[in-house]
């Protein structure tokens, strides 16, 4: 019998990339779900205090429309497990019901900043790592393997706390060629970009007035592209920017790694867009140094997805007891 195997989705990339992964697992009895959780967590969830996350119902209606888009097979929960394998978009909530089944974590792109909720449960362990966002990616340990961007983020994992020898670079799907994202038909050309967080949706700190003050100051009179982030207010956004640069363009949907392409400069905040402008050699203005965006830069070789599935397969033919020792893997490379 094939192997079944669910993919755990959860935001509209997410969900595109394990669609990419399970496409190159055709072996494999595929089936998806919403990203979700139980316990105290699922209350929350219930409660909608958690509708700024990928368990929000706003997140889950974008990922049910695009399986259902594509005529994907739905499993709501993995209620149908268990299952021979199951690969996650987060290690940063892991499901009771999966705990039983071997796992393949996958990075999603750039993580969360080291703020207060990433020091607080440094030090106090108790606190759930889902409070601080995704800064603690990686650091589960609850998977077999996790496929990550880069031999950066690799040892960035493990300075954390993840267990590096469950890691393997693979790359990521979406940003494993950002060189094809300069063969578009967005309109516009040689703009600076601004591309907005959700960082006040999601609890962090974020002075927008002076991320505007900051943007003005860069673009010094050229002309200015607004890009909104898919979950943040837009109605307040845009007025906030109109205030400010009446003249600006603001988009609040379109292929931003395609405006990345065509823009001679990005202002950005805590977004993997940052990787994009570095990886097609632009201007790049975020909160993260440069250097280090250089040295987490997810590899550009576009093969992740397929990389990501030899990773699958391998877990998928290993017994339970190899599965202790990564180096014995078939197909995997530690």
């Amino acid at each position: 019998m094939a192997p079944r195997v669910l993919f755990i989705c959860g935001s509209l990339n997410q969900t595109r990339q394990m669609h990419k992964i399970a496409q190159r697992l055709p072996g494999c009895e595929a089936t998806f779900s919403p990203y979700y959780c139980d316990g105290l967590v699922e209350q929350l969830r219930r409660t909608g205090i958690l509708e700024f996350t990928i368990l929000g119902w706003r997140r889950r209606k974008e990922c049910l429309r695009y399986l259902r888009q594509h005529r994907l097979p739905l499993d709501h929960e993995g209620k149908r497990g268990p299952y021979d394998l199951v690969v996650t978009c987060s290690d940063v909530i892991i499901p009771r019901n999966i705990k039983a089944s071997r796992v393949v974590a996958v990075q999603e792109g750039i993580t969360d900043p080291e703020q207060f909720w990433y020091w607080a449960r440094r030090i106090f362990p108790f606190i759930p790592r889902w409070t601080s966002g995704t800064a603690w990616t990686g650091t589960s340990n609850e998977y077999d393997r996790m496929c990550v961007a880069s031999e950066g983020y690799r040892q960035l994992f493990a300075k954390r706390g993840g267990d590096a020898t469950k890691m393997v670079v693979t790359g990521i799907p979406n940003f494993d060629n950002c060189q094809e994202y300069f063969i578009n038909d967005f309109p516009h050309h040689g703009y600076v970009l601004v591309c907005t967080s959700d960082a006040r949706e999601t609890l962090k700190f974020d002075s927008r007035a002076r991320f505007l003050k900051r943007a003005l100051r860069i673009a010094a009179g050229r002309r200015l592209i607004f890009k909104l982030h898919p979950n943040e207010d837009w109605n307040r956004a845009t007025q906030e920017i109109k205030a400010v640069a009446p003249e600006a363009l603001v988009f609040t949907t379109g292929c931003a790694e395609e405006m990345v392409a065509n823009c001679n400069v990005l202002v950005c905040q805590y977004s993997t867009l940052a990787f994009v402008g570095v990886a097609l050699g632009k201007e790049v203005h975020s909160y993260y140094k440069l250097d280090e965006l250089q040295r987490l830069l997810p590899e550009q070789h576009g093969r992740a997805a397929e990389e990501i599935a030899k990773v699958c397969r391998g877990v998928l033919e290993l017994s339970p007891d190899h599965l202790a020792n990564p180096f014995t893997s078939v197909g995997v490379t530690a």
